[in-house]
């Protein structure tokens, strides 16, 4: 069984950047692909990135797009979110989670989420 934890959020003026950690414990982790989320207060959870088993195939929301990197080091069982040029609409809590094959956007479709890391951007 594959447990994600996040971490790297933090305080950071707008046109910042952070990096997301997601680490994993268990083996089978080079087979999963990661989707990181993100929850802004008193809104839904909603999708940012995702990366495949293989890390040649990512994907992005438009927001974040030129902004934001995924990647992975099946070495080290983490997932990497790079965020450069951070707005305050970016504020949320980011959480990752993990799929198998093809990846879904809805939150929904995934389950055991962590705490996440929280992230919050001044103006």
């Amino acid at each position: 069984q594959v447990q994600l934890v996040e971490s790297g959020g933090g305080l950071v003026q707008e046109g910042g950047s952070l990096r997301l950690s997601c680490a994993a414990s268990g083996r089978t982790f080079s087979t999963y692909g990661i989707a990181w989320f993100r929850q802004a207060p008193e809104k839904a959870r909603e999708f940012v990135a995702a990366i495949k088993w293989s890390g040649r195939n990512t994907y992005y929301t438009d927001s974040v797009k030129g902004r934001f990197t995924i990647s992975r080091d099946n070495a080290k069982n983490t997932v990497y979110l790079q965020m450069n040029s951070l707005k305050p609409e970016d504020t949320a809590v980011y959480y990752c989670n993990k799929f198998l094959d093809a990846f879904t956007t809805d939150p929904w479709d995934y389950a055991y989420w962590g705490q996440g890391t929280q992230v919050t951007v001044s103006s």
